[in-house]
């Protein structure tokens, strides 16, 4: 559609239509502003969206963003939106072999204890995951609240947590201590560490504390930490969103490419570019969905630091869910929840100084899951009856810089060697379960760093727009975490304080700021 141009500013004009944008946009549109979102691609949705990635084969995968935790109740509630998730029954299965015997260990569906017993031989370590646990559900409750506050202070956080054993494991010592000091089991501890490392390139033991940052946004969400599947997959969020914003009398433009910014802090004008030309819309506020690398580059600010992303994210339609070697557990069971592949303590650690050193990982570390177990709607009714299932992959440890010389020959390289971990716990290989498209191509498709940095705009390919930060006020944050040093630009992306993840909560966050003013 051609942006519409008016007499006077539009109140706001929002940059992306993400899942944040449309936030913002349904809050400040909901509140009598005049919105304008501009979206580069032909449909909103960003990194949350639904599509059908093999020819002929009606399957809707969520094919970047894929599980809620961090979408907070109340931006429901409030939008009035139509979106539901569904808990998973099952939260987590990790195969391995010991004593050359095929197990793992199931967390969930009322078999954890007995599922450690076995992996360990003792009660001691459920005991030490639940008192971990517990602790991290304390800290659940206290934080998650405040992420659509004003942003507190570091010490009234810690005052808010009140518990400085838990504020010292993930506020001030690397996770990796808390973890050897709770756990003594190689693969437990690898599970606990899986939180601290989803699109996050770092050691159990870095000192800048960027995987405690990325464990405390994976274990605070609903204040409970739970995962949940979003019914009629990603799309269906943003597609409420959509309609939210529009409803509410926002205006969204497609097609049409922010290109500059200009602003002196009280009145700005936006240059967009179209199929048909170019064109300027003036607006009082301009709240920026894309990355703080991008509103660099629009306004003609100097560069952040650069960002890296550190994912392989591989989505299959499968005909039939491989058999297990672990015969104990139903694979209707083993991939509902998180299936672990090379995630144990050691193996995470060697693969991290592999990909450090500048090689793959030989043995890459990946976790899976089963969208259509939980929620079959997203399968056309002749594959959900046949049995088909989706089957979502997200690698560990691979940095945008080992795509760099040829990103078509090392993502080949990483798939090959990702999937043949996956193969060492399957009776079957897993290619031969592949569903096969209308021109008889298995269905298969990967994503590097590179690939979503072309996509998607992320700066190299980070998911989260850059390092997360700790979910309290540093020196120049500001009130709510999405100003910049501009007064009338705000981020209300991933890359504001307390963005990353399907949150909404820097769109909540920056039309906040803007009514508050």
């Amino acid at each position: 559609m051609t942006a519409p141009r008016t007499p006077r500013p539009y109140d706001a004009v929002i940059i992306g239509g993400g899942h944040n944008g449309l936030v913002a946009a349904a809050y400040l549109a909901r509140a009598g502003r005049s919105v304008l979102v501009l979206e580069r691609l032909p449909a909103t949705g960003g990194a949350a969206v639904s599509t059908r990635p093999f020819a002929g084969v009606d399957a809707r995968l969520s094919r970047y963003s894929y599980l809620v935790s961090l979408l907070p109740p109340k931006i429901v509630r409030e939008l009035d939106l139509r979106f539901t998730v569904r808990r998973r029954a099952i939260s987590s299965y990790t195969p391995v072999e010991r004593h050359e015997r095929a197990g793992g260990l199931l967390v969930g569906a009322g078999r954890t204890r007995d599922s450690f017993a076995a992996l360990t031989g003792s009660d001691d370590a459920h005991a030490a995951w639940r008192r971990f646990h517990a602790m991290t559900g304390r800290v659940a409750e206290r934080v998650f609240p405040t992420l659509t506050e004003p942003l507190p202070t570091r010490e009234a956080l810690r005052a808010r947590i009140a518990d400085d054993e838990a504020w010292r494991m993930l506020f001030e010592e690397p996770i990796g201590v808390a973890i050897e000091e709770h756990f003594h089991d190689d693969l437990v501890r690898g599970v606990v560490l899986t939180d601290a490392l989803i699109g996050t390139f770092a050691d159990a033991h870095d000192p800048s504390l960027v995987q405690n940052r990325c464990f405390l946004y994976h274990v605070i969400g609903g204040g409970t930490g739970d995962w949940d599947v979003p019914v009629g997959g990603m799309g269906s969020l943003t597609g409420a969103l959509a309609d939210a914003a529009r409803s509410a009398g926002a205006e969204i433009a497609t097609g049409h490419e922010a290109t500059r910014i200009e602003t002196d802090g009280r009145a700005a004008e936006v240059t967009f570019r179209t199929a048909d030309g170019e064109g300027t819309i003036a607006a009082r506020y301009v709240l920026v969905g894309a990355s703080p690398h991008e509103l660099a580059a629009l306004i003609g600010d100097p560069a952040p630091e650069p960002a890296e992303g550190a994912q392989l994210k591989v989505n299959m339609l499968l005909k039939r869910l491989p058999r297990l070697r672990d015969r104990s557990v139903d694979p209707r069971e083993a991939f509902a929840g998180t299936f672990h592949v090379s995630e144990g303590y050691g193996q995470l650690a060697a693969a991290y100084r592999e990909a450090a050193a500048g090689r793959l990982p030989s043995a890459p570390p990946s976790e899976l899951y089963c969208h259509s177990l939980t929620d079959p709607s997203i399968l056309g009714p002749d594959l959900a009856a046949r049995g088909h299932h989706t089957l979502t992959l997200f690698g560990l440890h691979t940095p945008a810089r080992l795509f760099t010389a040829d990103n078509d020959t090392a993502r080949a390289a990483l798939l090959t060697a990702t999937l043949a971990e996956l193969d060492t716990h399957l009776d079957e290989p897993i290619a031969d379960c592949l569903a096969l498209d209308a021109d008889g191509r298995p269905c298969i498709e990967a994503k590097t760093p590179l690939d979503l940095q072309r996509d998607l705009r992320l700066p190299g390919g980070h998911i989260f727009h850059g390092d997360l930060a700790f979910p309290y006020a540093t020196g120049g944050t500001g009130r709510w975490g999405v100003e910049t040093a501009h007064a009338n630009v705000l981020l209300c992306g991933a890359g504001a304080v307390r963005g990353g993840g399907v949150s909404g909560v820097p769109g909540h966050n920056a039309a906040m700021a803007v009514l508050g003013r």
